[in-house]
């Protein structure tokens, strides 16, 4: 079994957490790994034929390698970055081609796994691999449907047909997410099932498939040399695989499941997934409450030191991410999508949406502490053996007090060692980098002065990340 992990989605539901640089797919929301992290786990232990392929996009694959590292996986996870994004049908597609440049064959079984849903218990996916197996070697195109517990209008629904296998049904149809009254209906008729985004086949089924119904997709990613396809790729419809493929094939069957699941794709949905105490609330970070009921309220400070109180309050939803407040209604946190489309508009309110206080990099993360009129102070941390560009700013200076760690630094070609509770001055369109040669964690304060202390700022003259300028 093979399975293909997609973690190239920026969604942005779970704004303020969620942005477009740090996605929710590597948030810990639920304990202390990301939903990333939580769907590499749920295919552990990895058998001898089993092997885990991650499928994203270039702006993620270090944070991808960071995660998985944490995890004890480094070097037994795959990795490929997407040319650019083009939807879930030439995603998987490309994965596909991927796993058979990496010596799959075309009876290979995959399974196809977006990285942002919570599934319990962790083994449920793993325990229905002989099933999987046993249908998708029969020809069928495998999708995953839920037992739906209540009427929900945030999820597409499919209709169960006959069974074809002890415990796989034909699909009977493709249903939009509908209206309360209909979702009511499919509550009560018990033919419908929640659509969770989770597929399975063979190889060849799928590109016999995919050449019957989407043509234009199969001939790029399957016809083409490897290198020819990332040139094509951005011909390339953007187009989901249900409406490029399962809503077309005769060959798609559902297996009805009956775990937990979720999208995770609102604040709601957390609030009803998370512990909650005897109030009916659920608590995050540092918070102070008093006579709040059923309501959700997290403290995702950061390295900013911030208290939350609350009182008086009942079903509310308070997300507090250190430079965005959000305040909503238990129930209507659905229309965060709809703020956040809004501020991508606006021009002072953008930046919030692309990017958090904390922003990571390869080589470890930096965290705006505090800025006003000609300067910014930052918080680096820099990871062992990990080392900035080697770079120069015209518009500002920097002066790095280091306060955990020892840093190596390059200044216009001069070696300086700096410890803790010493500093270095950089001067204006001085060549510099900054490395951390020890074992543990450097920890930088770095003071910046100038009149522009916009992140393009810099002149990359070489890096270890593919990112000179």
């Amino acid at each position: 079994m093979y399975y293909i992990v997609l973690a190239g989605g920026s969604g942005t539901r779970l704004f303020p957490v969620s942005r477009e640089s740090y996605p929710k797919q590597f948030v810990k929301l639920f304990g202390s790994s990301s939903l990333f992290q939580k769907t590499i786990k749920r295919f552990l232990p990895l058998e001898r034929d089993e092997r885990v392929l991650v499928s994203t996009r270039k702006d993620y694959k270090f944070l991808i390698l960071d995660q998985i590292e944490a995890l004890g996986l480094k070097g037994k996870v795959d990795v490929i970055c997407e040319p650019m994004g083009r939807d879930t049908a030439p995603a998987i597609a490309f994965a596909v081609r991927n796993l058979l440049e990496l010596g799959a064959s075309e009876d290979s079984t995959v399974f196809i796994a977006p990285s942002d849903h919570y599934i319990t218990p962790e083994k449920a996916i793993k325990e229905l691999t002989p099933l999987i197996k046993v249908a998708a070697n029969k020809g069928f195109i495998l999708t995953f449907g839920i037992r739906p517990t209540k009427p929900e209008t945030g999820y597409g629904y499919i209709e169960v047909g006959e069974e074809v296998l002890d415990g796989v049904f034909k699909v009977s149809q493709f249903k939009e997410k509908p209206s309360l009254e209909k979702a009511v209906e499919y509550l009560e008729t018990e033919r419908f099932l929640w659509n969770s985004g989770m597929f399975a086949f063979r190889i060849d089924v799928f590109k016999e498939e995919l050449k019957l119904h989407a043509p234009e997709i199969y001939s790029t990613i399957f016809e083409l040399p490897l290198d020819k396809v990332v040139e094509s790729f951005a011909s390339l419809p953007s187009i989901s695989i249900d409406y490029a493929l399962m809503e077309k094939t005769e060959r798609a069957a559902v297996i009805p499941c009956s775990f937990t699941w979720s999208d995770v794709g609102s604040w709601d949905a957390v609030y009803e997934l998370s512990s909650k105490t005897e109030e009916g609330n659920v608590v995050s970070g540092t918070v102070y409450l008093k006579d709040v009921e059923s309501s959700l309220v997290v403290n995702r400070k950061d390295e900013l030191d911030r208290l939350i109180v609350a009182v008086g309050l009942k079903d509310i939803i308070a997300v507090e991410s250190g430079d965005v407040i959000l305040l909503v209604k238990r129930g209507d946190s659905q229309k965060v999508k709809e703020v956040v489309k809004a501020l991508k508009e606006l021009p002072e309110f953008k930046k919030y949406v692309l990017t958090s206080p904390k922003v990571f990099r390869p080589w470890g993360y930096f965290v705006e502490l505090g800025k006003g009129e000609g300067y910014k102070i930052k918080k680096i941390l820099v990871k062992p053996g990990g080392r900035l560009s080697y770079q120069m700013h015209y518009h500002r200076s920097e002066h790095w007090v280091v306060v955990k760690g020892t840093a190596k630094v390059i200044l216009d070609g001069e070696e300086f060692f700096v410890h803790e509770n010493e500093s270095i001055f950089i001067p204006k369109t001085s060549k510099h980098r900054l490395e951390n040669p020890g074992k543990i964690p450097l920890e930088v304060i770095e003071v910046q002065v100038g009149n522009y202390l916009e992140e393009d700022d810099i002149v990359r003259f070489s890096d270890d990340y593919g990112r000179s300028s």
